[in-house]
């Protein structure tokens, strides 16, 4: 049969796709799905036709799947954070780790059976909700004329007013209420992107959950808000208000925040506690921590690489401390290092750490980090990796025993592949955000002289498809 737009079609989800979307199929024909889950058996309606294949809307649940849960935000379907909220969460962690499985068998090249010996199980959430510790709110104005703050929907720039997102913290909606009754009162007008006016752009909110200090930050249009001071003394009632910030960003652009930060009151940065935790409080589902000293603390700005789910955070980080298998002679290098977590946790239980990371500003908290942490033991390069890498590497003779490498989505660049292979580190940690780049870097680097030995996904971002995984990689004797 031939399928056109606006045909409506019923069918059974057998299957999800990588972005949450569900599959389904008529006599050998593929509908890809938005919203739909494994399981139910619904009416679609047909957006767009390609060859062998068609988008499709969901119309009407016939049947719903045994795996559909009733969502907790009512706009999950409108907003593009959460792609999969009506999805159990143990499906929802299911899915991921066979994502990640596809990806290292089909991209990768890695055996099903291999894969079956050296993967673990996933480490989920215990509530897989309100763990975000940073949101960027879009402010905007209503048709009655009246200012908004929200999310955009998916795809678009059209934003859905909600102060209360399920994934966020509880204050998020108490100052960002804070901010919109300032706003009417003083008539200050958000930001329109289609003629460049306006003044407010997003609210930036940040919480330490370790020390529940609070950040906010205006990104504004101009260099001033004005009646700051009045914003300002409703802010600080706030529990746990720490710092109260302006970012400058006058550009027509799809970047949030602007490179100038000014505080207009309290603290530059607030601070947060990232704890090493036993593998076997891991395993076992619960948050405990090593010991009270085994924490390191970190100056967040509003600028600052952080990331969004510390309580995750946490178990990525001591399962990537496990992996490097550290005795305390050895010499680490942390590529792609940020603000210096890794490396730090590292330096707690390795001799030498060296970081590298391409962001100026990052490099500096790191080296600040460090300090504040009374850590001598880590050194930090600012630049690009497979630049900096390769020319320690032929000029200096740098030397790994281990290295450890956090690439953002793209992966590793080539040349820094390259060089890891000829500094030959008895042992490789791949921390990963993307598990197809994931398993085309490890392709190359178990074709040329690694060995895959352990592979455990992380859910750091509970009901979307984003999913973490940590990798250890041996050198073959």
């Amino acid at each position: 049969m031939e399928y056109r737009k606006d045909d409506i079609v019923a069918l059974e989800i057998e299957d999800m796709g990588i972005d949450g979307e569900g599959i389904g199929k008529v006599d050998g024909f593929t509908f890809f799905v938005k919203d739909a889950v494994i399981g139910d058996r619904a009416e679609v309606k047909v957006m767009k036709v390609k060859r062998g294949y068609a988008y499709a809307r969901l119309m009407n649940i016939i049947e719903p799947s045994p795996n559909r849960v009733e969502p907790r935000c009512i706009y999950h379907r409108q907003c593009g954070g959460c792609q999969i909220q009506a999805l159990d969460y143990k499906v929802q962690l299911a899915f991921k780790e066979n994502k990640v499985k596809n990806n290292l068998n089909r991209i990768g090249g890695f055996s099903r059976e291999q894969l079956g010996q050296v993967m673990e199980p996933i480490v989920g959430m215990e509530e897989p909700f309100y763990y975000r510790n940073k949101a960027q709110f879009p402010i905007g104005m209503d048709k009655n004329g009246e200012p908004v703050a929200g999310f955009y929907a998916g795809r678009t720039h059209s934003i859905i007013p909600n102060t209360d997102c399920a994934l966020g913290i509880k204050e998020n909606k108490v100052i960002l209420e804070i901010v919109l009754s300032y706003m009417k009162q003083y008539k200050i007008m958000p930001y329109d992107e289609t003629t460049g006016q306006g003044l407010v752009r997003h609210i930036l909110i940040r919480k330490g959950f370790a020390t529940g200090e609070i950040m906010v930050c205006i990104i504004i249009n101009g260099e001033q808000l004005s009646h700051a001071d009045k914003l300002v003394g409703e802010l600080k009632k706030v529990s746990g208000m720490t710092s109260v910030s302006i970012n400058v960003n006058k550009e027509n652009t799809n970047v949030i925040m602007g490179k100038e930060c000014h505080t207009i009151w309290g603290q530059d940065t607030i601070s947060d506690v990232i704890h090493m935790r036993s593998i076997e409080s891991i395993d076992a589902g619960n948050d405990t921590i090593i010991s009270e000293d085994s924490g390191i603390t970190f100056a967040i700005s509003p600028l600052s690489f952080y990331q969004v789910n510390p309580i995750q955070t946490e178990k990525l980080y001591s399962l990537a401390l496990d992996y490097a298998g550290l005795t305390g002679t050895e010499t680490v290098w942390d590529l792609y290092c940020g603000i210096g977590t890794i490396s730090l946790f590292m330096a707690k239980r390795a001799r030498q750490v060296y970081g590298i990371e391409i962001v100026e500003r990052a490099v500096v908290d790191a080296r600040e980090n460090a300090r504040r942490n009374h850590i001598e033991n880590a050194q930090f390069y600012a630049g690009k990796v497979e630049e900096i890498l390769p020319e320690l590497y032929e000029k200096e003779g740098i030397y790994a025993d281990i290295i450890c490498v956090d690439p953002p989505r793209k992966g590793c660049d080539m040349a820094c592949l390259e060089t890891i292979v000829k500094m030959a580190p008895k042992r490789i940690v791949y921390v990963s955000c993307d598990s197809a780049t994931l398993a085309r870097d490890l392709k190359y680097l178990c074709a040329n002289g690694y060995e895959l030995q352990r592979v455990r996904a992380v859910d750091l971002f509970a009901q979307t498809v984003h999913v973490e995984s940590v990798v250890k990689l041996c050198l073959k004797k």
